[in-house]
């Protein structure tokens, strides 16, 4: 009988380089129109943010990156974000943490 040794599973995202979340705004042709965007997406720096920016629409929408027209990418507070995949990674609830509520009796 053989002895089984599970292997060393390395956990977290990225192993340890810093994320932050970004902001992403423009527009990217459908058809003959222009769609205009807007999305919440985490990243480690602003270069790393537009590369996927530019990997999720290509997937996502069939679009070509030279398609995408992105006006900005700016940082911002995970908590301000209602992105889920934001929310997954920070552990933020979206909404404002309050004071425990009394029970009414």
């Amino acid at each position: 009988m053989r002895n089984w040794i599970p292997a060393s599973v390395k956990s977290g995202p990225y192993l340890g380089r810093a994320m932050k979340a970004f902001r992403a705004h423009g527009s990217y042709r459908a058809g003959k129109k222009d769609q205009p965007f807007s999305v919440d997406l985490v990243a480690t720096d602003e270069e790393d943010a537009m590369e996927r920016l530019l990997s999720t629409f290509g997937s996502r929408h069939r679009v070509i990156r030279r398609f995408i027209l992105v006006d900005g990418i700016e940082e911002i507070d995970p908590g301000v974000s209602s992105a889920p995949v934001v929310q997954a990674h920070f552990g933020t609830s979206g909404t404002p943490s309050s004071a425990p509520k009394a029970e009414e009796e």
